[in-house]
């Protein structure tokens, strides 16, 4: 029976974390995530879960610790944001690499300098090739499901998984939520027997030796062809997870695509916002779409592809920048696989809410006006923009 509950998007990924009730957490506080482990280790005070929980001295020691207790079979999981994953960055390496199924959260901020504790997707986009399978989250429901799922895709794809969603707007907003029953959520998850860990004394292992050119080429060749099987994983589990609880996931969400003519990609909280323009453009006449897509690792290149080739036009958002001299990641990997299925529908990047900026319905309507003029000319003066940029 589902339990109707109101929280925050931290205390929604505490509360089910406690649920799951790993073996170890490993983490240091960092704004907006530093909820997560407040909440958590309360939970380990007042007896709630039978949990490690270590507080370390820095994020890099935090995914350390991390990559320590699941080597040694733990199931484990942790949270960070921003400059915190930053620092992670050297071991987020080693937990793929040494194949660890790992749980990590991230609460999404913008990167320094200059400071800035606001949101945007540049923390997670900057570690979007480290071999983490990553989630994206629209609301609190999804970073509560999403991190129930995690645990069981992780386990199943012996993949690491990142749970991402927006600081401050989604982490720190209160929301209604539907919570499973703690049975179910233990059920779903299940006990993790390892196959491979180090403290089985009836079979010796190493992880993480040297590997000189040919294995170290045919280990990642390996960890590629995981993170590709690992979507039809992905699915298996949202499946099961919707016999439970009603809830349905896929690879990405489509809004209103059936009959679209215009589109829109975008990630996490400002999903919502589309949409509600998108219904008012519709009353206007206007056949707008948008996808939100919930997996960006792996790459769900096909199935959008697929999906796009009706539209007259296309914008892809990105709430984070490359740096690069032409355009952002989202824009940048989705146009690549539109080239390589020979789907040519006009697409621009658009650039938006970067430190937190505020995206508003005024400025998507900007984007579908823009997209209308692309569809009629057939032609694309600028690729790159950047929304809401104010002088």
């Amino acid at each position: 029976m589902a339990i109707r509950e109101r929280l925050s998007g931290n205390e929604a990924v505490a509360t089910a974390m406690k649920q799951i009730n790993p073996d170890t957490v490993a983490a240091y506080p960092i704004t907006p995530s530093t909820e997560v482990p407040q909440y958590f280790s309360n939970f380990v005070a007042n007896g709630s879960v039978t949990t490690e929980f270590i507080p370390v001295e820095s994020e890099h020691s935090a995914m350390s610790a991390c990559i320590g207790a699941a080597a040694a079979g733990g199931r484990v999981m942790s949270a960070t944001s921003s400059q915190g994953l930053a620092l992670m960055f050297e071991m987020l390496y080693i937990a793929s690499g040494m194949r660890l199924p790992l749980t990590l959260i991230c609460g999404n901020r913008a990167l320094s300098a200059p400071l800035n504790i606001h949101n945007d997707h540049s923390d997670s986009m900057g570690v979007r090739d480290s071999g983490f399978i990553q989630l994206y989250c629209e609301n609190n429901q999804e970073a509560y499901d999403n991190t129930i799922m995690a645990v069981k895709i992780a386990e199943r794809a012996k993949l690491p998984v990142m749970v991402c969603y927006d600081g401050f707007i989604t982490s720190h907003s209160v929301e209604n939520i539907m919570l499973m029953e703690n049975d179910e959520v233990k059920k779903f998850v299940g006990e993790y027997t390892p196959s491979e860990y180090l403290l089985d004394e009836a079979r010796n292992i190493s992880m993480g030796p040297l590997a000189l050119q040919k294995d170290y080429f045919k280990f990642k060749v390996e960890l590629a062809q995981a993170m590709t099987k690992s979507k039809d994983i992905i699915l298996d589990v949202a499946e099961e997870f919707y016999q439970i609880t009603g809830r349905k996931y896929e690879l990405y969400e489509k809004y209103r695509m059936d009959d679209a003519e215009l589109g829109i990609i975008v990630l996490n909280s400002t999903a919502g916002t589309v949409k509600d323009t998108v219904d008012k453009l519709r009353n206007k006449g206007i056949k707008a779409g948008v996808i939100k897509p919930r997996v960006f690792r792996p790459l769900p290149y096909l199935e959008l592809t697929n999906d796009l080739k009706n539209l007259n036009a296309l914008a892809i958002m990105d709430k984070c920048d490359s740096v690069n001299g032409y355009s952002a990641p989202l824009f940048s990997e989705i146009t690549s696989a539109m080239y390589t299925a020979s789907l040519n529908v006009p697409t621009v990047n658009y650039i938006y809410g970067l430190g937190g900026c505020d995206v508003r319905e005024s400025d998507i309507v900007e984007v579908y006006n823009n997209l209308e003029k692309i569809a009629k000319n057939k032609k694309i003066d600028k690729v790159t923009h950047y929304l809401g940029l104010q002088d």
